[in-house]
């Protein structure tokens, strides 16, 4: 029997698809070339070791999904067998997709996010923020992993002055949680007495199974209660984990989380630099307008010399004036004293004496003799001239005078 291409791709088309077995099947896989289209729809391949199957969600059945699925997923996918015509090939049509094997700790993760940021344990407000230039940096991981390597590479092309302690752990297995957990709580006790700056915990990326252990309540304990100061670097930038959540600060990658914890040397020389040449500058322009400042200043200061030579012209000017005028107050006294000098004169008894008055004192209480009461018969008296004193006695005393 003869076909076209299209009517014996229409024959398998119809017998597929009528075929009650390959309608409503759900097959398991790996989730591969994932790709989520602009119209919505969502393409992809299910694969196993030996076999692999091209899928369609289209976007009014993938609306309804509860998570996102994406390449290396394993997943449980339901829908039906059909045939897309134009390349000829068959497809899974699906219309539900299911965690394999992990919806279980999905379920357990949203519980425990719940339960943790009920407590306080994700509050934006206790996140502390990381030293600017650490001496001492924790890393909690294994030593035979390549994360490690990536982390050491890039702390010590950054700023190799930095000490690194290693508490070595598993990250992956069952028990491995109380080894990361123990190893960070053994780190805060070493910081006591010998002070870490910074811790990085850190795995590189992998499956949620393989990740979970930083999903268990011990390891968002310990990072809760650390004194010192982490940083979450668990997987890849896609990856999440509830120690991403507690921690102070979360980084995409390893690597990054070590070009975090410390300054890059080269970058700090040039902003040094930088800061030389800027203070440089600053300096220049505060001297040169400092300078212009003083200059303008000092055209408008008389020299210290000047002010002294014009004090010094003052105190003469005001020593001849002194001299001036206790000279013209003096000369004026002398006249005043040769006045008085000579009002005294003039008033002196001893120039009445001069002229042959004499004064007559009664002794001997010296008393002045100007009226006959004054004396009696027999009474001492000196009488005083100018150039002696006579002593006397009264003999006669009559009233009147006798002009002859």
């Amino acid at each position: 029997m003869l076909y076209t291409v299209r009517e014996l791709t229409q024959y398998i088309k119809h017998r597929l698809q009528d075929d009650p077995s390959l309608c409503e099947v759900s097959v398991r896989g790996e989730i591969s070339n994932f790709t989520h289209h602009t119209s919505g729809h969502m393409y992809f391949t299910l694969k196993d070791e030996h076999s692999q199957l091209n899928c369609v969600m289209f976007r009014g059945a993938n609306a309804k999904l509860k998570f996102k699925p994406g390449t290396g997923q394993k997943a449980v996918c339901s829908g039906d067998i059909t045939v897309y015509e134009k390349r000829g090939v068959y497809q899974l049509t699906v219309w539900d997709i299911q965690p394999d094997g992990i919806g279980a700790l999905y379920q357990a993760f949203e519980q425990l996010k719940a339960q943790l940021s009920e407590r306080g344990f994700f509050d934006p407000a206790r996140k502390r923020p990381l030293p600017m230039f650490p001496k001492t940096i924790g890393i909690v991981t294994s030593r035979t992993g390549a994360v490690l390597h990536d982390i050491l590479n890039v702390i010590r092309r950054r700023f190799p002055a930095v000490r690194i302690i290693l508490a070595q752990t598993r990250v992956q297995g069952e028990g491995a949680a109380a080894e990361i957990a123990g190893a960070i709580e053994q780190m805060n006790k070493l910081s006591r007495t010998d002070p870490i700056d910074v811790l990085i915990v850190a795995r590189g990326g992998g499956s949620i199974e393989e990740l979970w252990q930083f999903n268990e309540p011990k390891v968002a304990e310990a990072v809760f209660h650390s004194e010192i100061p982490i940083v979450s670097a668990v997987g890849h930038e896609t990856d999440v984990t509830i120690c991403d959540f507690v921690a102070d600060l979360r980084a995409p990658t390893p690597s990054v989380a070590a070009e975090i914890v410390v300054p890059d040397r080269e970058q700090l020389r040039q902003q040094i630099a930088g800061f030389e040449i800027r203070l440089d500058h600053a300096i220049r322009r505060t001297v040169e307008t400092s300078r212009d400042r003083l200059a303008r200043a000092g055209r408008g200061v008389v020299h210290p010399r000047d002010r002294i030579n014009q004090l010094r012209q003052y105190i003469d000017e005001l020593t001849r004036q002194m001299h001036t005028t206790v000279t013209h107050r003096l000369q004026l006294r002398r006249k005043d004293l040769s006045m008085l000098g000579a009002t005294l004169h003039a008033l002196s008894p001893l120039n009445h004496l001069q002229r042959g008055y004499s004064i007559v004192l009664r002794m001997p209480d010296r008393a002045v003799v100007n009226t006959i009461d004054a004396v009696s018969a027999g009474s001492d008296l000196w009488i005083l001239v100018t150039d002696g004193k006579i002593g006397c006695r009264v003999r006669e005393i009559k009233e009147g005078w006798d002009h002859e």
